[in-house]
């Protein structure tokens, strides 16, 4: 493990990522370094096309860069095999997407224990458990045997959030997680997030959202696939959840 990865739980340096599109190159990402330490709670903001979820796509190892070097927990990311990426993400990231992303013909309580199932984590009867306890905690309880399709935006956002604890990972990377939303449930959703962060959970969220980007630590800037501005945000007092 390098030295200024055993600092930072996600360090990038000097990452570049290019796409061909026929016969024309993109470039997407333009020589982004960027650290991040346990306990953050950072926002990334920027136009469409800017390369937020790009970005996002190389720390959870969903893309690889075309040079430069992703290490996330002291993980060289970008060096794992397709086989060993799905092995540590499942373990190491909770991901939260816009459009929820659960499978419809699972309950959200099987939704959630999927990926417990998926890494052998926990014991087989501890799951069910683990899975009710964090539906619990995103105060959706009362649905667990219901389908995702019977409930409403917000509550399958928490439900995907709980998803994303099971295994209880160091990182939590949300994309646009209260994008699918209404102004009011947004907020109920990211006041979510905050508690989790206020526990000590590494949050990294891209939002187009600047009131809501302003409440988390620090916000990166992204601008044409360079990092223009990386700002502490003014600390403010956090809601805390119960302890797993």
């Amino acid at each position: 493990m390098r030295d200024c990865a055993s600092r930072a739980l996600i360090d990038l340096r000097d990452v570049v990522k290019t796409y061909e599109i026929g016969t024309r190159s993109m470039t997407i990402l333009k020589g982004i370094t960027l650290q991040v330490h346990e306990g953050e709670f950072v926002s990334i903001v920027g136009p469409s096309g800017s390369g937020k979820s790009t970005l996002l796509n190389m720390i959870t190892g969903i893309d690889r860069p075309t040079s430069g070097t992703v290490f996330v927990g002291g993980e060289a990311v970008h060096k794992l095999s397709e086989n060993q990426l799905a092995r540590w993400r499942g373990r190491n990231v909770g991901i939260v997407f816009q459009f929820f992303q659960l499978l419809p013909t699972l309950s959200v309580l099987e939704n959630v224990m999927l990926p417990m199932d998926f890494c052998s984590v926990y014991r087989p009867r501890e799951r069910k458990e683990r899975a009710m306890c964090l539906l619990e905690q995103v105060g959706i309880a009362g649905h667990a045997h219901k389908l995702p399709n019977a409930l409403s935006g917000g509550e399958q956002q928490r439900a995907a959030i709980a998803r994303a604890l099971a295994n209880d990972p160091p990182l939590l990377v949300a994309d646009e997680p209260t994008g699918n939303l209404d102004t009011a449930t947004a907020a109920e959703v990211f006041e979510l997030l905050e508690g989790l962060a206020a526990r000590g959970k590494t949050l990294l969220v891209v939002t187009h959202d600047q009131s809501l980007s302003a409440r988390t630590r620090r916000t990166l800037r992204l601008l044409d696939g360079h990092l223009r501005c990386d700002e502490h945000n003014r600390s403010r007092p956090q809601p805390g959840l119960p302890q797993q």
